[in-house]
Order: C-alpha cells, then sequence, then structure tokens
C-alpha cells in the first residue's frame, strides 16, 4: 500500500484545531473541548477531498498548559508530525491577537521549509475582517484563510486549498479502498492500552506515560498487516465518573464508551497483576450490551513467574468474575516484549467473522428438533415447553426469533443451554447472541 500524504493540524492549545478536524472530515471524531489541552496524542484518520486521498492529523498544542504535566512530551509528537506533513495547516485564534510565541513558532516552521497553510479560525462574521486581517497578514503570507469550524465559514475555500496542495495519484482520482477493521482498545487506566497499540506499530506513535489518564482522547492508528487494513482506536482509560475530578477526563470516559458501540471488534485490556477487577467487569458489561464481539487480552504477562502461575488457573480465575463474558477469546500478552502481540489482530479477524455469521432457517430447522429431542426445553415454571420454529433475524450481533408453542417465559437455564448449542454447532465464534423468545 502507497504510503499517503498526511495534512497535519498545528496551533497552541485552544485555538480550535479538534473543530476544523471534525469539520474536514465531515464527523465528528476528535474530541472538542473548552479546556486547552485536551488533545494530547496525535490523532490520525483518512479521508479523501477531491479525489486526492491523505491522513489527516490532529495534534496536541504546540506550548505547554500550566496543569498539563506532559506538555512537553504533547509537543514533542506535534513538531514531529509537522516534519513529516506533505501540508502543514497552522491555525491562529481570531478572537485575540497573535502570541509572540505563536508568531516565533510559525517562522520557525517556515525556516525549516514546510508546506504551511495559514488558518486564522472563530471568523464568525464578514465584519472582523478589517480589524483582523492587518495582524494576520504581518506574518508575511498572502493567502491567509479566515475561516469558522463553528459556524462552516470558508470551510469549502479551507478544502479546496488542502486538495490543491495535494499530488493527484497516478491514473487519476483514488479507487475505493477496504474498510478497515476498527478494534476499540478498551480497559481501566494504566493497564497498558497505548502500550499495545505502540508495540503493533512498531514505534512510539501514542504517548505512554506512568501518569494514569494518560489518553485523553479516542487515537485512531491505521495498520496494515497481510494486506488488510485494522483501525487500532486507543481510548481514555474508563473508571467510576464519581472518581473523576476533571472535566477533560471525564469526556474522554464518554468517548471511550461510544468508541465500543461503534467498534467492529472490542479489546479488553487487563493487567495480569491485578485483575479481574470490579472496574474490568463494568467495562466487559459496556462490551456485552454493545453487541461488539469481544477478546480479552492479559497484558504484562512477561513479570508472571511462570513456574507458580498456570495459565488455565488464571483464565478460569478470569471467568470465575466474568462468566459472562466466557465466550471471549483470552490471550496472555506482553507489550513491553511484544510477546503474542501479533494474535491480538488475527484474533480480532476470528471474532469478527464469528459475529457476521448467517445461518439458512433450514439448517437452523434442523439443529432445533435435534436439541429439543437431546435436552427436552422447559418453561420457567417448570412445564413442558413446545419450541415450533427458529429463524435468524440478524448479524453483529447474531440474533434469532424462537416461536415458542406455549405461554409464559422460557426457562432461563434452557436459554442459556439454546445459546451455546447454536454457537457450538455453527461456530459462533468470540460474540455475544441475541434470543428473542415469542410466542405463537
Amino acid at each position: 500500500m502507497t504510503k499517503l500524504p498526511r495534512v497535519v493540524i498545528v496551533g497552541f492549545p485552544n485555538v480550535g484545531k479538534s473543530s476544523l478536524f471534525n469539520r474536514i472530515l465531515g464527523r465528528r471524531k476528535s474530541l472538542v473541548h473548552s479546556d486547552p489541552g485536551m488533545t494530547r496524542d496525535s490523532l490520525a484518520v483518512e479521508s479523501t477531498l477531491e479525489g486526492r486521498r491523505f491522513t489527516l492529523v490532529d495534534t496536541g498544542g504546540l506550548f505547554g498548559v500550566a496543569d498539563e504535566p506532559l506538555s512537553d512530551k504533547v509537543r514533542e509528537k506535534a513538531l514531529a508530525e509537522a516534519a513529516a506533513a506533505a501540508l502543514v495547516v497552522f491555525v491562529l485564534d481570531g478572537k485575540r491577537d497573535i502570541a509572540p510565541a505563536e508568531e516565533e513558532l510559525y517562522f520557525q516552521l517556515k525556516r525549516r521549509g514546510l508546506p504551511l497553510l495559514l488558518v486564522v479560525n472563530k471568523f464568525d462574521s464578514p465584519a472582523q475582517e478589517e480589524s483582523m486581517t492587518a495582524d494576520y497578514y504581518r506574518l508575511g503570507d498572502k493567502n491567509v484563510l479566515f475561516v469558522s469550524a463553528e459556524h462552516k465559514i470558508n470551510i469549502d475555500a479551507l478544502e479546496d486549498a488542502i486538495a490543491a496542495a495535494l499530488p493527484l495519484p497516478p491514473g487519476g482520482p483514488a479507487p475505493e479502498v477496504e474498510e478497515p477493521l476498527r478494534i476499540a482498545i478498551v480497559g481501566r487506566t494504566n493497564v497498558g492500552k497505548s502500550s499495545i497499540v505502540n508495540r503493533l506499530l512498531g514505534e512510539e506513535r501514542l504517548i505512554v506515560s506512568e501518569i494514569p489518564g494518560t489518553t485523553r482522547d479516542s487515537t485512531d492508528t491505521l495498520i496494515l498487516r497481510d494486506g488488510k487494513p485494522f483501525c487500532l482506536v486507543d481510548t481514555a482509560g474508563i473508571r467510576k465518573m464519581a472518581s473523576t475530578e476533571s472535566s477533560r477526563e471525564k469526556a474522554g470516559i464518554v468517548r471511550a464508551k461510544a468508541n465500543i458501540r461503534q467498534a467492529d471488534v472490542v479489546c479488553l485490556v487487563l493487567d495480569v497483576q491485578e485483575f479481574p477487577t470490579r472496574q474490568d467487569a463494568r467495562i466487559a458489561q459496556l462490551a456485552l450490551d454493545s453487541g461488539r464481539p469481544l477478546l480479552i487480552v492479559l497484558n504484562k504477562w512477561d513479570l508472571v513467574d511462570k513456574d507458580a502461575v498456570r495459565p488455565d488457573a488464571v483464565k478460569e480465575r478470569v471467568f470465575r468474575k466474568l462468566g459472562f463474558v466466557s465466550y471471549a477469546p483470552l490471550l496472555f500478552i506482553s507489550a513491553r516484549t511484544g510477546q503474542r502481540i501479533v494474535k491480538i489482530l488475527d484474533t480480532a479477524e476470528e471474532v469478527h467473522r464469528g459475529g457476521t455469521i448467517r445461518v439458512e432457517t433450514s439448517k437452523l430447522n434442523a439443529f432445533l428438533a435435534r436439541t429439543t429431542e437431546e435436552h427436552p426445553p422447559r418453561l420457567k415454571n417448570g412445564a413442558r415447553a413446545k419450541l415450533r420454529y427458529i429463524t435468524q433475524k440478524g448479524v453483529s450481533p447474531p440474533t434469532f426469533i424462537l416461536f415458542l408453542g406455549a405461554r409464559g417465559p422460557l426457562s432461563p437455564t434452557y436459554e442459556k443451554h439454546l445459546l451455546e448449542s447454536l454457537r457450538r454447532e455453527f461456530g459462533f465464534y468470540g460474540t455475544p447472541l441475541r434470543l428473542i423468545v415469542r410466542t405463537s
């Protein structure tokens, strides 16, 4: 796959970089928040303008925030992204004067020979133009773009300028490409989610720190394995809202929960040294409720004494607490050493296939006949039940409608038995199943 040119949005905190990023993409992807320093990791998403495919990158603010313990790392990441860009979109805040440090940074990037597009955001009405023009043109750029991400002012002109700065691919507009498999990497704070993504990438793309809550926004990273594209979604650590004091962290947790619902596959990361906790169980329940296929990884396996700890005993301990997601495969990995790390991608493909299986009605009813003969069904009150018919309603998650020839609910124990039998019979690996029971 040809490496796509990168369009990198840079600027100081709170100038509206993430709002512009979302506007160009045409959907809300980067987390927008009124507090400066919300975006820490660079957020990269593939996009297309006028037939030109490129990677659009939202970066952290290029200046320290007073209460931000990782501002130096954030700045370092943002500058590294800018250095590798085909185009740098330098964003200024139209509601205030240019800060001396902003001016210095602009000329620093200019001296490096980087292609720059100067954008002044928060240009909410044409009446602002006269007051804004003189200050911003003194930077020496004749092609300043005044836009408003919030009110969609001049966004078309911005997109035209970006497209004009990018080359058309050989042979004309870019062809359609395979949609990547979206894997949401979720878990508590500090279990190693970003480290896992970095190890899969083979580079230090995401900021990793011992400070809990380092990842605030959800970060999409595209990788290719054996010709198959994957989108790794590194999410903020999920913990109880009552335990969080920062509004920025709360916003990240809300986004992480949304990522679970939007993913193709959910990868729940546990710390093998402290698992499974009550919060691990809450996150597993979110995955179950979402209907998405699930895999569970036990990180930091390299720190375990293999002579004293047996994998089967660990697995039993995990599913004693998380038995409601016992359908999920369990992987023992180490982000630090890379042990079995690529199994995450292989297993994600397998569980995704499991969630998209569709079974013919005739095969389902042949299965139902065999099952009811071997294990006669019961109602919740203990009476015999007659199962008339079963059909599949949908996939992701696989959902079935069972027609019951008697009034009264089917025994929960029998429902569970029937679903587990369906799973074994038709290979619904790593995915929750849904059963809708109707009387006829």
